[in-house]
């Protein structure tokens, strides 16, 4: 299933999309050898954006929490590529301790918990879970649908001089986060210097900063786009750091519009290059967080400087009731895709039913360096220039076990193992740029 395209796929992207075809073995050694360089996070989610006129990523995750939204059918690939994650770092690993956000009675993130666990076991571990929250106290079983339970216990020190990780009786070999550290490290986390901490520390909101992100992207679309001799642009939004923001200041938001003004003309410049009619917007966001919070879509840098309160009270806290104070600017991408009436879906809640039409994003999930499968994230009410990923939201989950890795020359780029290769190239790229992000911020490189 390919969601109905509202623009007619001709000029930039139908040429994107063939030359991404017709160079697919050089595409794929060009990843082999920057494999070979760089070490991929060990899973991350990526959510992408199609124009009909350039396919890009928004947002890359270190820390997904949809696994409940992919396919059954993809399920296998899922377990191979934990198992190549899993040899690179510990090959003889037992025991792995899963350690999940504090969400004990989100039923939907427990879910993808307890996917992504059984994903876990499949390779051959012995996963047990692991709560950050100080409520946890005691060995607590958690129920969710169709009467699937499993048990979360509370952390502790253990080993000489408390130096590693564990539960009662439960020595791990590896720690692997699906808590995205938005409140902090703990100190219960700190100084583990006999395990495996996946993905590192730095890798969570407390340190990381989405500026630095596409900042490493940016590096890896120019140099993919000089292989496929192509637009930098056609694969990459542009982007600007806005540090001290203080929402209600009016110094502090005049800067920020003055930003918003600077991206809108870089982009109206792009748009008049490729003949591009529609309206050119950003996205203003936390430049670290997470669930969608602290994001607003912005035509004209007025909106920034007569935001009302309820605007700025939104700008101002996301997750954990963080307050903001740098934001990244970024190119909107518009979304022209729209999931089909009647597709089946499943809702932000876990509940399961049928769709009207609404735009649609791709998100698609790898673990190493492999793209297991992905879901498309959709929204009856939000328009193709404003962010999808807010209450509302259902997901349409893909099979992409087969058609996102294998392109078929023979058909049309917009038959679905072609534009789905697509998709996965350009995910592959933000996940490049993210193994780059996490070399470059890693305070063990600084401090040698």
């Amino acid at each position: 299933m390919v969601p109905h395209l509202v623009t007619a796929l001709s000029g930039p992207l139908a040429d994107l999309e063939q030359r991404m075809l017709d160079a697919t073995p050089a595409i794929e050694r060009w990843f082999r050898l920057e494999w070979q360089e760089h070490t991929p996070p060990f899973y991350c989610s990526v959510d992408l954006r199609n124009a009909g006129f350039k396919i890009a990523p928004v947002d890359t995750n270190l820390f997904p929490g949809g696994f409940n939204n992919l396919a059954p059918e993809v399920m296998p690939l899922a377990v191979q590529a934990a198992m190549a994650a899993i040899d690179k770092i510990c090959p003889d690993a037992r025991n792995l301790l899963l350690i999940p956000e504090n969400h004990t009675r989100n039923k939907f993130y427990l879910s993808n918990v307890a996917r992504l666990a059984a994903i876990l076991r499949q390779t051959g571990l012995n996963v047990r879970l692991g709560s950050l929250n100080p409520d946890v106290t005691q060995r607590t079983t958690i129920d969710l649908d169709a009467g699937q339970t499993f048990d979360i216990e509370p952390l502790q020190r253990i080993g000489t001089n408390g130096r590693r990780i564990g539960l009662t009786d439960f020595d791990p070999c590896a720690v692997l986060l699906n808590n995205d550290l938005s409140a902090g490290i703990p100190e219960v986390l700190k100084n583990l210097n006999e395990q495996f901490v996946l993905p590192p520390l730095h890798a969570g909101w407390a340190v990381r900063r989405k500026t630095h992100h596409f900042a490493a992207y940016d590096d890896v679309a120019k140099r993919f786009a000089k292989l496929l001799d192509i637009d930098p642009w056609m694969i990459n939004p542009y982007f600007e750091r806005c540090s001290e923001v203080r929402f209600g200041d009016s110094d502090s938001e005049d800067c920020l519009a003055g930003h918003v003004e600077t991206l809108l003309a870089k982009i109206r410049k792009k748009y008049k290059e490729y003949g591009i009619t529609e309206t050119p917007y950003v996205i203003v966001k936390a430049d670290a967080g997470t669930y969608g919070m602290g994001v607003m879509s912005v035509k004209d840098p007025s909106e920034v400087r007569n935001m009302n309160r309820k605007s700025r009270n939104k700008m101002s806290v996301v997750k954990e009731g963080l307050e903001v104070s740098e934001v990244i600017v970024q190119e909107g991408v518009h979304t022209f895709e729209r999931v089909p009436v009647g597709e089946k879906t499943e809702r932000e809640d876990g509940v399961a039913g049928t769709i009207e039409s609404g735009v649609a994003e791709p998100v698609v999930y790898m673990i190493d360096r492999y793209v297991v499968g992905g879901f498309y994230r959709v929204h009856t009410g939000r328009g193709k220039d404003e962010n999808l990923n807010a209450p509302g939201m259902q997901f349409v989950p893909l099979p992409f076990a087969s058609s996102c890795n294998f392109p078929d020359p023979g058909q049309r780029p917009q038959a679905a193992p072609n534009r789905f290769y697509a998709y996965g190239v350009v995910a592959r790229l933000a996940l490049l740029a993210a193994s780059l992000e996490l070399e470059r911020t890693d305070p063990a490189a600084d401090a040698a």
